[in-house]
């Protein structure tokens, strides 16, 4: 603690003049009585220290020492447990902060200032940021970071996810930024860039590898437990966090992507070169743009790609909500092809729906169309069926309504007078109708109607209408007649005691 002049001739006024101990002069001032004696230590005075009692643990430091060379990470509980069984009696977290000032300190590693050449490497990472709430989705807010070694120029874009797609659209849109990139891109041993490693042999991601083919651009991981060799992109997310992210408020995704485009472009390159200091930021970036290297003709393609299957329903399940498909395409696999704002769904090379794309949770995205088709098909094979069990019914029927398709009437219309006439009269007068009909040569309801009350004129009662539903219609009820012969048996009885 650093102390006024004035605080410390206070202190040695008291200690010579008024003869106060360390202990009262510590309360009286409100300063930690180790202050106070450093001060009397160093104007020449030797403070009086009460004498130090002897410590119960201090027969068996030789074992305790001993024992943490041979073996330095032995945890404090173990070597407890050692010298209880020698006869210590101390309590463990008295001993645990003994142990913590006697253990081996490994030694201090230095290590060299890494120094790149302009154009010749970036750095990349993730950092992240908490979750963001959209709907009833709760999503990780992560922070794709880029930056060039040599002139610290930053790239920061944030995405909901740290999955593969969006580590191939963060490379995409840094090198789209800087219209250019470099020879070299180093990265941490993170699983979108390194599946496995083994020494120096290192299994890169495949999706990694493509593009790394698309841009040639070599990737190259650190070393283990090496993130000093990446100091830069660390550096930055810290930046970052400090000078960016604290307290910023922002409105959606695109709100705060916005806000970190005007802070990258502003704040963060008006900022002191580290290499040359001299420099800002982005004078130094303008330097190093000749030496970084051109874009391909066409940007790499980072679209997921995700086959999914359709259930009994129109839908399909993509990323927590549910897409509308042409119910001609249902109970089979399809392809989502799905970028940032745009879900396209495909039957091989067929598109069957674009939808702009939910980050919700639970989400029914609908096109009305999907849906309008469904429900006329389902009427339209309801009207099938109705034809289909008045062709059962008077098989003559499918003749009528052919000559009325030729003629141009509408067979659904026809289709259900014709049902409306068969529950009044019943199927033998219908059939004798509707053969009455064809032999007229109009194949009408009507025609049908005409023959139906000639009939009738020449029977009576005349039958009457009865509009059933169609849960009754579509069934026959089979009625099995009872034996009379236990009423003959009555009679019969009932005649024996009369008599």
């Amino acid at each position: 603690m650093s102390i006024t002049p004035e605080l410390t001739a206070q202190i040695l006024r008291y200690h010579h003049a008024e003869h106060w101990p360390v202990g009262t002069i510590s309360s009286q001032l409100g300063v930690h009585r180790e202050t106070i004696m450093r001060v009397l230590t160093q104007a020449g005075v030797a403070p009086n220290v009460p004498a130090q009692r002897a410590s119960g643990v201090t027969p068996y430091m030789p074992f305790i020492e001993q024992t943490l060379k041979q073996f330095p990470s032995l945890t404090a509980s173990r070597l407890h447990a050692m010298v209880v069984e020698r006869g210590y009696g101390g309590r463990p977290d008295h001993f645990r902060h003994i142990i913590a000032r006697h253990r081996p300190r490994p030694p201090a590693e230095a290590y060299l200032r890494l120094r790149t050449l302009p154009g010749e490497q970036c750095q990349c990472d993730w950092g992240h940021f908490g979750h963001i709430q959209i709907g009833q989705a709760k999503r990780p807010l992560m922070a794709f970071v880029m930056v060039l070694s040599w002139s610290r120029r930053i790239f920061l874009r944030f995405f909901l996810g740290a999955h593969m797609e969006n580590f191939l659209r963060g490379h995409v849109q840094a090198f789209e930024s800087w219209g250019s990139l470099p020879r070299v891109v180093l990265y941490d041993n993170l699983k979108s860039a390194v599946l496995e490693r083994k020494g120096q042999a290192i299994r890169f991601n495949p999706a990694l590898l493509t593009l790394a083919g698309h841009y040639h651009f070599e990737p190259r991981p650190v070393a283990p437990a090496r993130g000093n060799e990446k100091g830069r992109v660390e550096r930055s997310i810290r930046y970052i966090r400090d000078n960016f992210f604290a307290a910023r408020a922002f409105s959606s995704l695109d709100d705060l992507n916005a806000q970190a485009d005007a802070w990258v472009a502003g704040a963060a390159s008006q900022r002191r070169c580290p290499e040359d200091t001299k420099l800002s930021v982005q004078e130094a970036f303008e330097q190093e743009l000749p030496q970084l290297r051109e874009l391909p003709a066409t940007p790499f393609s980072c679209e997921e790609l995700k086959i999914v299957s359709a259930s009994k329903t129109p839908y399909i399940r993509f990323d927590l909500n549910d897409y509308s498909i042409p119910h001609t395409h249902v109970q089979r696999s399809l392809t989502v092809h799905a970028s940032l704002n745009e879900v396209r769904i495909l039957d091989g090379q067929q598109v069957l729906a674009t939808h702009r794309r939910c980050w919700d949770k639970g989400a029914q995205i609908e096109i009305d169309a999907h849906l309008d088709e469904l429900v006329q098909h389902k009427r339209a094979a309801r009207a099938h069926r109705d034809t289909d069990r008045l062709v059962h019914a008077v098989p003559q029927i499918q003749t009528l309504l052919n000559e009325a398709a030729k003629r141009g009437e509408p067979l659904g219309r026809t289709a259900s007078q014709l049902q409306e006439l068969l529950d009044v009269h019943g199927r033998t007068p219908m059939t004798a109708a509707v053969a009455d009909a064809l032999d007229r040569g109009v194949p009408h309801p009507n025609a049908v109607r005409l023959a139906l009350e000639r009939q009738r004129q020449q029977q009576t009662p005349p039958p009457l209408g009865v509009a059933l539903p169609e849960h009754v219609r579509e069934r026959d009820i089979a009625v099995r007649p009872h034996s009379l012969d236990g009423y003959d048996q009555l009679i019969g009885n009932q005649d024996d005691a009369n008599d």
